[in-house]
């Protein structure tokens, strides 16, 4: 189940980042730097494998960067809003990276996105961060969605999917889940 899992996340990834780096759909073909980024997030697989701590770069060859995302999130009947901020406290810059969005309850069929999103299936979105400079600001995406149904709460997870070829060795704030009961409330992670 973990290889299949690990394969499919791979392929996803690809995908997600060839989409999100040409500004098309994803019979656009891998060329230039789609290509380019396809190759790299194929091999993120075995960049997962890697230990947290320090020298995680240093054993895999590449580049450290400390990416962290946070945000909030509000759910009332049937939307779901997430102000996903993304930012990297270094050293090392990342060109850009994928985040998955992941929701416990499925979106509706015609839900908006940001151009920087794409579906992933029902319930996943994937976003692109564009550029991340070491300890410089964080980039915002804001998403507001509908959702198949009106559910009294729902549980997002929020995930680093493709970190722009750079190691990570700090993945406890790239990396969340939060319950979001449908108050209105904005609900921080």
């Amino acid at each position: 189940m973990q290889v299949m899992r690990r394969s499919l996340f791979a392929a996803s990834a690809a995908m997600a980042a060839v989409v999100l780096v040409t500004g098309g759909s994803a019979s656009a073909g891998a060329t230039g730097d789609g290509a380019r980024v396809a190759e790299q997030a194929e091999g993120a697989e075995g960049a997962e494998g890697v230990e947290a701590g320090a020298g995680a770069g240093a054993r895999t060859g590449m580049a450290e960067a400390d990416l962290a995302h946070h945000g909030h999130a509000s759910l009332w009947e049937g939307r779901i809003a997430v102000w996903l901020e993304s930012g990297n406290s270094g050293p090392a810059e990342v060109s850009d990276a994928t985040v998955r969005l992941t929701f416990s309850v499925p979106l509706a069929g015609d839900a908006e996105l940001p151009s920087v999103c794409l579906r992933g299936g029902d319930r996943v979105v994937l976003c692109r961060t564009g550029r991340l400079r070491a300890s410089v600001g964080a980039s915002g995406i804001p998403l507001d969605l509908k959702l198949a149904g009106s559910p009294a709460e729902a549980v997002v997870g929020v995930a680093t999917a493709w970190s722009g070829g750079t190691a990570d060795p700090n993945r406890g704030n790239d990396d969340h889940t939060v319950l979001v009961p449908a108050t209105g409330d904005g609900y921080i992670f």
